[in-house]
């Protein structure tokens, strides 16, 4: 069903001229607003715009892999820095060339630390941040993923913690990401539209995770690009003890055969949407 609705999503996205669920590396910048402009859009009034991350229900129901193994997740921690909305004119296409022209923008530059994993099966996404926002229609959205070694990820920007079970062997894991990631993103594509804000009024924005690239989807078909594009769990898998794996990412550098490391690193950047839209991913940096 998750398959479907993504196949339809996307469908949707082209006739909207946003593309949806792939990763697209590059180097564009986002372009600061005037003060004209800014003054002219704020003149309509302000609301509150909350920007929420999410890690789809892969995170908070558990899934099976494209090789087979039925993971739960205990915690998938985040960090997330620099989160910056913006009112872009003309819309920001990340699979262009172009920049974001912002026409008006609010940012929140503090890191949060954020447990997609937190709450039930059916919890909704989790607040990353809440800002006063001129009015307006909010079609663009970035990101920093950081370390913050104050936080429950011990100072990296993406943990994944959970249990993978597959014929009768159960293994507990911890991944430990240490690069730090950067995400530029056009408008949201999702089964509700995003980012509209009147003013003394309130609206969200989502900074959605498809952990399903790393892993793969176990519902979809082998030939999938989903599948054919992931790792997997059977790499980390391999490299378990004593049923248990906790790798950083210079522990999979030195121990993962180099063809899968490269396609590791290859995912990671592909991570980061807007729902089902797509991101430009400008870092990639430990």
């Amino acid at each position: 069903m998750r398959q479907l609705l993504r196949v339809f999503l996307g469908s949707l996205a082209v006739a909207t001229v946003i593309q949806g669920c792939a990763s697209n590396p590059g180097t564009q910048e986002a372009t600061e607003p005037t003060e004209t402009t800014t003054a002219t859009t704020a003149a309509a009034g302000s609301g509150t715009l909350t920007i929420k991350a999410n890690g789809e229900d892969f995170v908070r129901q558990g899934f099976v892999t494209k090789d087979g193994w039925e993971i739960q997740f205990d915690h998938v921690y985040v960090t997330l820095a620099e989160v910056t909305a913006y009112q872009s004119d003309p819309p920001f296409d990340p699979d262009s060339d172009a920049s974001i022209q912002a026409q008006e923008t609010v940012k929140s530059d503090a890191a949060v630390t954020v447990d997609l994993a937190a709450g039930n099966a059916d919890a909704e996404p989790i607040q990353v941040t809440s800002l006063e926002a001129p009015a307006g229609r909010y079609n663009a959205l970035s990101w920093k993923m950081v370390g913050d070694a104050e936080g429950p990820a011990g100072g990296y920007p993406l943990v994944l913690q959970g249990t993978a079970t597959k014929a009768g062997q159960t293994i507990d894991f911890t991944i430990q990401v240490a690069e730090e990631l950067s995400f530029v993103c056009g408008d949201y594509v999702g089964e509700e539209r995003k980012g509209m804000l009147t003013a003394t009024d309130q609206a969200d924005l989502e900074a959605t995770f498809h952990f399903d690239h790393l892993f793969g989807d176990g519902e979809a078909p082998p030939d999938d690009e989903i599948n054919t594009g992931a790792l997997g769990f059977e790499p980390f898998a391999a490299l378990a003890e004593s049923g248990q794996v906790t790798a950083d990412s210079q522990t999979l550098q030195q121990e993962l055969p180099a063809a899968e490391y490269e396609k590791f690193m290859e995912i990671l950047p592909s991570l980061g949407h807007v729902g089902e839209g797509h991101c430009d991913e400008t870092d990639l940096a430990a």
